[in-house]
């Protein structure tokens, strides 16, 4: 079986686009179109259903894309094997935040790809948070990913924890409550807040733990780049409590410690078994916090 083609329906998968798909192999959407429909021959199933809405995978598809998946991984160890200086090959699929150019992950990563350079490195973020993310490693979409939500939350994937980090308060400069060294929840009540839409890690946790607490804030704006919360806080649309990791450096805003311990957890998921690759790089992230 052609590798190239199985890396052809495994691009489409993923893309849910045969243009897409086309630029992330560097060649023509024809050729992508008939490299599946050959593979498709080849297994005697119809792999995607393509009409006017778009792109979908075929139950045969989403049965037979595993075994795909590890077809390819299986060659780019074989690969790996094969090269006397040992260096990792293949392809990694890294699911990340929206928003993580304050955060050493950028420099792991960029870290990792000048140490392996045969590895082609593919960066996703998603519009549904960490959920989305999960679930794109739990259909094997991403081989790792960034995850901001608790254990539990990722039912049969494997947690790794990177840091834990308590929420803080940011309140605009020049509001009432910013000279207080310490705030707590009550001292907010009748605020209007800034946050992530429901999905995103950040978002979830702090919900389960203010509902826990019979809390109920009036979310003034919802918007899914956390480095922007700090923004729209200081032109006073709102106040906002953000993991202390999650603040970037902002100018127009006031951070106060929060009294009541809540706690984010941040952490890397992966399948229980993963690849040479993604073993290398959760090493690296495990070990820059």
């Amino acid at each position: 079986m052609d590798t190239r083609l199985i890396e052809y329906v495994i691009a489409v998968a993923d893309e849910l686009s045969f243009t897409r798909a086309a630029r992330r192999v560097y060649t023509g959407q024809s050729t992508v179109s008939a490299g599946v429909r050959a593979l498709e021959r080849q297994l005697g199933a119809t792999l995607f259903e393509r009409d006017q809405r778009g792109v979908r995978i075929t139950p045969a598809g989403e049965a037979v894309l595993p075994a795909l998946r590890e077809l390819v991984a299986a060659e780019a160890r074989a690969r790996t094997a094969a090269d006397p200086r040992g260096e990792l090959r293949g392809e990694l699929r890294i699911g990340v935040f929206s928003s993580v150019s304050y955060l050493a992950i950028p420099h792991v990563i960029g870290d990792f790809h000048r140490d392996h350079p045969l590895v082609e490195l593919r960066l996703r973020a998603a519009s549904g948070g960490s959920g989305e993310l999960a679930d794109a490693v739990r259909r094997g979409r991403l081989d790792l990913s960034l995850f901001g939500l608790p254990a539990a939350s990722a039912p049969g994937l494997a947690v790794h924890r990177l840091a834990t980090t308590p929420y803080r308060v940011l309140l605009p400069t020049g509001h009432e409550l910013e000279q207080r060294t310490e705030l707590r929840l009550e001292d907010l009540a009748g605020e209007r807040f800034v946050d992530a839409p429901v999905g995103f890690g950040n978002r979830d946790v702090l919900d389960a733990a203010l509902n826990a607490r019979g809390i109920v804030r009036e979310i003034r704006a919802e918007v899914t780049e956390t480095s922007a919360i700090p923004v729209f806080v200081a032109t006073g649309l709102g106040i906002a409590l953000l993991p202390e990791l999650l603040i970037p450096p902002n100018d127009g805003i006031t951070t106060v410690r929060l009294a009541e311990r809540i706690d984010w957890e941040f952490n890397v998921v992966t399948r229980s078994s993963p690849g040479e690759a993604a073993t290398a790089l959760l090493e690296r992230l495990l070990a820059a916090y």
